[in-house]
């Protein structure tokens, strides 16, 4: 398993604490952004990510900024992604299961650092269950690749 993880400044501190989890739990994985505390756009880093597992490189990505919601958004917009925002290890396993989702995004200013480990751990242990799952995410796909016409 590969991963991409990124984030914005206020994501910073957890990032780093992820990244030593990671490489505990003997995870391959490459950081994206920021490398530091100053003033970042968190676009640049969701994008880079994003852009990264819809292409293969990476099997999943790992976004971090105040809230979650702004790296989220960002990651959706590239074509192939579903990322969701993950606020508990509940949250991860339910969003893998039903979404197949491929990046989680986690709220660093709203979630300690022993629930974030777990909710990492959680998604990236969790398998896709298919079946009716599988028929929402395809039309999902549709629309993406702009087949979808029942809207």
């Amino acid at each position: 398993m590969k991963v991409a993880i990124g984030s914005d400044h206020r994501g910073y501190k957890l990032k780093e604490i992820i990244k030593n989890y990671l490489k505990e739990i003997n995870v391959n994985f490459e950081d994206f952004g920021v490398f530091s505390e100053d003033s970042a756009d968190y676009p640049d880093v969701s994008i880079k990510v994003a852009e990264s597992v819809s292409k293969g490189l990476y099997n999943y990505g790992i976004l971090i900024c105040s809230t979650g919601q702004g790296t989220s958004i960002t990651a959706n917009k590239v074509k192939n992604i579903r990322s969701a925002l993950c606020i508990n290890p509940t949250f991860a396993r339910l969003a893998r299961e039903h979404n197949d989702a491929n990046i989680i995004s986690l709220p660093a200013d709203f979630i300690n650092i022993e629930d974030a480990k777990t909710t990492v751990l959680v998604f990236l242990n969790t398998k896709f269950l298919g079946g009716r799952h599988e028929r929402r995410v395809n039309k999902i796909k549709m629309y993406e690749g702009g087949e979808y016409e029942n809207l």
